[in-house]
């Protein structure tokens, strides 16, 4: 059972989250070999988005539009590092950034691949903003990122999502392949009491204060 008395003793298998911190459950997935007519050509044509890469990106520059696609998903970790710490990873030789833009340019998502281990592809972000789902180009974004990934050498390709994503991100992983490994529990502070994303982030996420 459950109780509301936080001093009283949880029954096993729970576990208390203070005040202020958030929870979530991660399950890491895995692609080993390239899924089947990945190379062969789509009618990119009839898809409104293009894959613009970033090099020399300024790190506030990469905060806007990791904000932009994140915040409805309390994405954090990069917001918690100095311009030092990630200037460092986005401008490494082995981490390629794509915004993923429209027909006007307007910057609606975006993809970061990470290639620092070598004979691996983490599809370490990957996401559009809220007014650009639901229609069907994540796909065409995942075939994008897996056309990217699957250079040569690279044995291994692997994302993670959680239970702060939206529910339909872990079913869209499998459906395009990709096979659950492993499962973790993150414990974090709530990015939105410190000041990293705004108050009304989330909203489907309440905020519990100490």
């Amino acid at each position: 059972m459950i109780t509301t008395d936080h001093s009283a003793s949880l029954a096993p298998g729970f576990h208390a989250v203070a005040p202020g911190d958030l929870a979530c459950v991660v399950t890491a997935l895995e692609m080993r070999a390239p899924p089947e007519g990945l190379r062969r050509l789509a009618p990119e044509a009839e898809v409104p988005l293009q894959l613009v890469r970033w090099k020399d990106t300024p790190p506030e520059k990469y905060r806007m539009l990791y904000r932009r696609v994140g915040a409805p998903w309390l994405w954090w970790s990069r917001l918690a590092k100095d311009d030092g710490e990630l200037a460092s990873i986005i401008g490494d030789p082995h981490v390629q950034l794509f915004a993923v833009a429209d027909r006007a340019g307007v910057e609606v998502g975006m993809l970061e691949l990470d290639f620092r281990v070598a004979g691996e592809c983490e599809i370490a972000f990957f996401g559009l903003i809220p007014g650009a789902t639901g229609k069907g180009l994540g796909k065409w974004l995942m075939r994008r990122a897996l056309q990217l990934a699957w250079t040569p050498g690279v044995a291994r390709v692997w994302v993670h999502t959680c239970t702060l994503d939206g529910p339909q991100a872990l079913p869209f992983y499998m459906g395009q392949g990709f096979t659950p490994y492993a499962r973790f529990v993150e414990v974090f502070p709530d990015p939105r009491l410190g000041g990293m994303l705004p108050g009304d982030a989330a909203p489907q996420q309440p905020v519990i204060r100490a």
